[in-house]
């Protein structure tokens, strides 16, 4: 969630609540983010405390975090192209280019982060996929 609010600039985050009607298989929910895209020429570090502190993250999320970075794949461009088709995207601009350049760039801070706890631990990425790759290589009889 840190990751989350960090990339929109969200500094108003106070809690998270869970969904548990499956019992043990829950999810956080991100309500609240009214501050979100706020200001984009300032990046609040603090917002990372929760993963520079713990040193903690799933490997599916890092994989698509380091896709997300790759010239093809850039999260500004992503998002653009998810903002087209809004349908307030016809009356104004979702994001202005300068909060889609700073998606970019708070990305590339939170890989540095990722890189540091990796400089300085062992257990960053928590392998959220193992058995699944196995899994879905399979073909089916």
């Amino acid at each position: 969630m840190a990751v989350l609010d960090f990339l929109m600039g969200n500094m108003d985050r106070h809690h998270y609540e869970t969904f548990e009607k499956f019992g043990n298989k829950t999810f956080l929910l991100h309500l609240d983010n009214g501050r979100a895209f706020g200001r984009h020429s300032r990046d609040e570090p603090s917002i990372l405390a929760p993963l520079q502190q713990c040193c903690r993250i799933r490997r599916s999320t890092l994989l698509r975090l380091r896709l997300l970075s790759l010239p093809g794949f850039r999260l500004s461009d992503v998002m653009r192209e998810s903002l087209v088709q809004d349908p307030l995207a016809g009356v104004a601009p979702l994001l202005s280019e300068p909060h889609l350049s700073a998606l970019d760039r708070r990305l590339a801070a939170v890989l540095q982060v990722v890189q540091a706890c990796q400089e300085h631990h062992a257990d960053v990425i928590y392998n959220d996929l193992e058995g699944y790759d196995q899994e879905y290589d399979q073909q089916p009889d």
